[in-house]
């Protein structure tokens, strides 16, 4: 804030003329360039600042700093009654509806800094740890004036109490918000009603949507009536006119019908059709319950999962599940309600043009700008290749154990012999495909960090070597602040191509029963390229199918001219 002095007498009643009032004129400070014309209509209630060609109108303020160039119009009131730590440290009951992995947000959290807290309750020593840093980080943030930043804008707003606004931000007719943050560059708009809240840089929360302790990340949306409580939302995820209670939406998270519920389960990259719905208790223990849905999975429209329950990355699930399935080691998969149960058809998302698209799409549609998330958009990676290997190792010990076997059972569902066959057969080739992707151009890092097991932690692959040493350090106290979390996690982002390098080393000599030579790892990298180009051949066939003459149905509904339809059919599609 600039230097700021008492108004004069002359400028108390230029100001006191145009309808102002205050309780104490000797508690408004104002810049050295103040000019009574930037206010009119209001009431002052203890200390106010403002500043340099700020305009406050016809709105009433209590103990704020409005800082230079912002404008405050038709606010019923906007207050700060205590000390407040503007939605730092509120602990956000994400996942588990029971509150068994509150995280405590902040407002400079990551998606990764968040999903240890939530996720590694197993090492409850380290995640206290996180806390005590949060509380520590959120009281160098309290104050007892709330404030308003540089250019920001805010107009016919009802109610705003203990709000921290930032540079640039913008709140236009929202309806209260109470014990928060909006931060720099954020939207906040008409009917909006938000309590324990962090609107992160650029973000979008409009339409009269309902939040309650969420944390909404960088460039997020939440639109057209969303509800949500206690859950978080990172990097780009969009939600619109549903319900989201208790939920980890990971980095592109979506959803945009009425009828959509999520709740209780982690989700990233995520796409739910309309009226997709989960259960989260069994009128047994109560809401305890949870599920989790890794990087790419999506639900078709009706889709139903009875928590607690987990599917493996880029699944596609169908219809309803309500025996508490797991298959995480089977990503690419399909998941289909069948008689009643769930049947899985293993590696077939390998062959659909959707996930090309997908997997495409998410980094066109990255408009952020801090990245304070940190996302691998490889298709081709340790994380999804490891769940692969597993994937095969598990199909073929079905098919060992009964090779003649129609129907094979796999943790709560069923598999059909041919469709085991082809999972292993399409597995192998992606599996090929991407080490040869991880070792082109890349070179192995000198201590081998990446031959280990990698997991996906919220849109960042990672080792599990790096999480256990990150969750050590914490637990001993060598990582005292909240900033070293992160510049841990960037710097193994730094090195991910040399990590990847090294993992894909690592299978290659497992596979070949000895360490590759440069001859053998050209090849390999010469076939996965063909392999790849495969792959691509076969997702282009199911591109052309769903572009081809036979989805031209209703199309040229007038005519009944072939020629007429089909016209209006690639003009419509843009074929």
């Amino acid at each position: 804030m600039q230097k700021l002095r008492h108004t004069t007498p002359a400028e108390i009643a230029a100001m006191t003329a145009t309808g102002t009032t205050a309780d104490d004129w000797n508690e408004i400070l104002v810049a050295e360039d103040f000019s009574p014309s930037q206010v009119a209509c209001c009431r002052f209630e203890g200390r106010v600042e403002i500043g340099s060609r700020a305009r406050v109108v016809d709105s009433t303020l209590s103990r704020y700093r409005i800082a230079s160039d912002a404008v405050v119009e038709s606010v019923g009131r906007m207050e700060c009654r205590r000390r407040s730590s503007f939605g730092n440290a509120v602990r956000v009951a994400a996942i588990n509806e029971n509150g068994g992995r509150a995280v405590a947000m902040f407002d400079t959290m990551s998606a990764q800094t968040a999903y240890i807290a939530a996720v590694y309750r197993h090492r409850p020593d380290a995640v206290q740890a996180i806390e005590r840093l949060v509380d520590r980080y959120a009281e160098s943030r309290a104050d007892d004036m709330g404030s308003v930043g540089e250019g920001a804008r805010i107009s016919n707003v009802k109610f705003i109490r203990e709000v921290r606004i930032g540079r640039g931000a913008a709140i236009e007719g929202a309806s209260s918000l109470e014990c928060g943050t909006v931060a720099a560059g954020a939207y906040v708009g008409v009917d909006v009603k938000a309590s324990e809240f962090i609107f992160d840089e650029h973000s979008h929360v409009g339409g009269g949507a309902v939040v309650e302790r969420c944390f909404v990340g960088e460039a997020c949306t939440l639109d057209k009536g969303f509800t949500a409580v206690d859950s978080l939302f990172f990097a780009g995820s969009h939600c619109e006119n549903g319900e989201a209670a208790s939920i980890f939406a990971g980095p592109y998270t979506v959803s945009h019908h009425k009828s959509s519920l999520l709740i209780a389960g982690m989700f990233s990259f995520f796409n739910a059709g309309s009226g997709s719905n989960q259960s989260n208790h069994l009128f047994k223990s109560g809401a305890v319950h949870q599920s989790i849905h890794p990087r790419g999975c999506k639900f078709g429209s009706g889709a139903y999962i009875m928590s607690p329950a987990i599917e493996g990355a880029f699944t596609v699930v169908i219809g309803r599940h309500s025996h508490h399935h797991d298959t995480h080691e089977m990503p690419f998969s399909y998941l289909i309600e069948s008689d009643g149960g769930s049947m899985l058809m293993p590696a077939m998302n390998l062959t659909s043009y959707g996930t090309v698209r997908d997997i495409e799409k998410w980094c066109k549609r990255d408009r952020r700008t801090l990245r304070r998330d940190r996302i691998d958009f490889d298709e081709f990676n340790p994380f999804l290749t490891g769940m692969m290997v597993r994937g095969v190792d598990r199909l073929n010990s079905l098919r060992d154990g009964d090779p003649k076997a129609d129907i094979y059972r796999y943790n709560r569902t069923t598999i059909k012999s041919t469709m085991l066959v082809r999972g292993i057969k399409l597995y192998n080739r992606a599996i090929a495909a991407s080490i040869g992707r991880m070792l082109d151009n890349a070179v192995p890092s000198p201590d081998n960090t990446g031959a280990d097991e990698w997991i996906d932690a919220a849109g960042q692959y990672i080792t599990r070597g790096t999480a256990d040493r990150l969750l050590d350090d914490l637990e001993a106290g060598r990582i005292t602040s909240l900033e070293q979390i992160d510049e841990r996690l960037q710097a193994f982002a730094d090195n991910y191509r040399s990590y990847a390098c090294d993992y894909a080393l690592a299978l290659l000599s497992s596979l070949l029963g000895h360490r590759p030579t440069p001859e053998e790892i050209a090849d390999t990298v010469s076939s996965s390229e063909n392999i790849i180009r495969s792959m691509r051949e076969q997702t282009d066939a199911d591109l052309r199918r769903d572009c081809g003459e036979e989805m031209s149905i209703g199309y040229g509904y007038d005519y009944r001219d072939d020629e007429v339809r089909r016209a209006d059919y690639k003009n419509v599609r843009g074929l």
